[in-house]
């Protein structure tokens, strides 16, 4: 019979291994897509246009960086578990985007054998690590600890749906989003933009299950910083965009509510000892 894990919320090597290991990949990638985006073609494993797209990448990569860090230093594994299943799923999406769309990619780049390497073996290594980890978690708040009220988490669990929605609706059908979208698509970048709207959603999703907010914190701060990257892209790339569609300002409407509401919680949790 296997010996009971310890329920002492503690961080495993392999854990803080994996997150060692993919920061510099990410640290890399996000240099090019989000300071050089105009440079895709030669740097990256594909040419990525309008720049719109590679920058929201880089963003989204930059926040990987921030959570990544923060799991290298974490001294409890519940402090940072709501990363992982989205970050598999973000993986899963890209890993069968190049499948379904292998022509588009620079094959032969460096830049296109690094992307397809870690697209297709980390889903199944951070899957791995939650699910090792996930047992030294002891599901329970400690005496004392900061509680999220049930009405948020149910407001996480709803903006997390919608958004996850918006996430299949453009892996799924990308020909449909493609017309309603605020800047120019391709069939490869919508579900590219669709695998990183599955991140929000999925972490939404996540924080609706654990009342603990020490359990929501950093997560949040990654999406935060995400999110205020891609409205600085926005302001970048503002020619990619059609000032006359409403899809422009529901994305910018949108991101902009989500980094607000994301401050008012974290003012709101942070000030309280405890709320129930």
């Amino acid at each position: 019979m296997a010996p009971m894990t310890v329920r002492d919320d503690r961080v495993l090597r392999v854990t803080r291994l994996l997150a060692i290991v993919v920061i510099p990949f990410l640290i890399v990638a996000s240099i090019v897509l989000y300071f050089m985006p105009d440079r895709t073609g030669e740097l990256f494993a594909w040419a990525i246009k309008p720049s719109m797209t590679a920058m929201m990448l880089g963003a989204a990569y930059m926040g990987g960086i921030y959570f990544f860090a923060r799991v290298v230093l974490a001294r409890q594994w519940h402090v940072v578990k709501a990363g992982f299943l989205p970050v598999t799923t973000f993986a899963s999406l890209l890993g069968i985007a190049t499948l379904l769309h292998w022509d588009k990619f620079t094959t032969g780049h460096i830049s296109f054998i690094t992307w397809a390497g870690l697209y297709f073996t980390t889903p199944f290594l951070v899957v791995a690590v939650w699910l090792s980890n996930r047992r030294t978690d002891p599901r329970e708040p400690s005496a004392g600890s900061r509680l999220i009220p049930a009405w948020l988490r149910w407001a996480f669990g709803l903006v997390g749906g919608v958004t996850l929605a918006i996430s299949l609706l453009l892996f799924l059908q990308p020909q449909l989003m493609i017309a309603v979208w605020p800047w120019t698509l391709t069939p490869l970048t919508a579900r590219v933009v669709g695998a990183m709207f599955a991140l929000p959603g999925l972490v939404g999703l996540c924080l609706a299950s654990d009342r603990r907010w020490s359990a929501a914190l950093i997560i949040l701060q990654a999406q935060a910083l995400s999110i205020g990257l891609i409205l600085v892209a926005v302001l970048r790339a503002w020619s990619d965009f059609d000032p006359a569609s409403p899809a422009i300002w529901l994305f910018v409407g949108g991101l902009g509510g989500l980094l607000i509401g994301i401050g008012i919680v974290y003012a709101l949790l942070e000030r309280k000892q405890k709320i129930v």
